[in-house]
């Protein structure tokens, strides 16, 4: 087994859409998708708002990590904020979950960041469970709140 990780480029827009889209459909969410190519190009490779890295598995698309950086008024530092860790259902249990969140991990540290933060659903087990043997804790005492563009 060959695994490549890199950051995505702009020709990668088609398959990062198809990625969000694979995680959308796991977590039941796929009529919530809004984003489309070329949104996706511009606020990715125009205005740089997000970093996605693709996992490639003997050089066959098997996963993708999309995150960054926000800012810990407490920690006085800036944060990655991983926005989703997905791995094509294939290729799970191959380790590459675990390479793209330690490759994470490492960079927060190389960027001196404060914390490493994201939201899982309280049903997804399998990543719950992940994300205990990496020594993650569950910020029970938060409520996530959102206010959606419509109202704004």
């Amino acid at each position: 087994m060959n695994l490549e990780v890199r950051l995505a480029k702009r020709e990668d827009t088609l398959l990062v859409l198809s990625m969000i889209k694979g995680i959308a459909e796991y977590e039941k969410l796929l009529d919530q998708v809004e984003a489309n190519s070329k949104l996706l190009e511009h606020e990715l490779f125009d205005e740089n708002n997000a970093k996605v890295l693709l996992a490639f598995l003997d050089g066959e698309p098997a996963g993708f990590a999309l995150y960054f950086y926000n800012f810990s008024t407490f920690k006085g530092k800036k944060g990655l904020y991983l926005e989703d860790l997905f791995i094509i259902p294939k290729h799970r249990g191959k380790g590459i979950g675990n390479f793209l969140f330690d490759y994470l991990v490492k960079q927060a540290k190389a960027d001196n960041c404060g914390r490493m933060e994201w939201v899982c659903l309280d049903w997804n087990q399998p990543a719950i469970d992940f994300y205990k043997k990496k020594k993650a804790i569950p910020m029970s005492d938060w409520t996530i709140y959102r206010l959606d563009e419509q109202f704004f």
